[in-house]
């Protein structure tokens, strides 16, 4: 098959799992509650489970909940950065601090039962940066 024939497949395919992520997101980030709400009690009860067994008590709500942040924007970076050359790759990372920005602004202005903090911008766009720099290394690897 012609190469630029699989690069534009390649490229649809990454556009089309973008905006199917971005749905995903977008329904994350503006449901009109929080969306751990409804799982908040469970998870104390786990990570209060997981304490007395052992795991450190730095192993907490917060914690947790960052890591799902980071984790929810690794696939932002990873698929933006994929999507764009060599050259252009880390804007992927630039672009995941801006709609992090773009959510936490419109929950806090339009979403009133929602919790918009720097931390969050701080933990997806390092989720972002994750992804991209994920991308990096793959492209440098497959150049060895």
């Amino acid at each position: 098959m012609n190469l630029v024939i699989r690069d534009r497949r390649r490229r649809r395919l990454l556009a089309g799992l973008f905006l199917l992520y971005i749905g995903v997101v977008a329904l994350i980030a503006f449901w009109p509650s929080p969306v751990d709400a409804g799982s908040a009690g469970t998870l104390r009860a786990v990570l209060t489970a997981l304490h007395s067994r052992g795991v450190p008590e730095w192993v907490d709500y917060t914690l947790v909940e960052s890591a799902a942040n980071v984790a929810l924007f690794i696939p932002f970076g990873v698929l933006a950065a994929a999507y764009l050359t060599d050259r252009f790759a880390w804007l992927a990372a630039v672009v995941g601090m801006a709609a992090s920005c773009a959510i936490e602004a419109g929950q806090h202005v339009f979403l009133p039962a929602r919790y918009a903090t720097v931390h969050d911008v701080i933990a997806n766009s390092l989720g972002a940066a994750l992804g991209t720099l994920a991308v990096y290394a793959s492209r440098s690897r497959k150049g060895d």
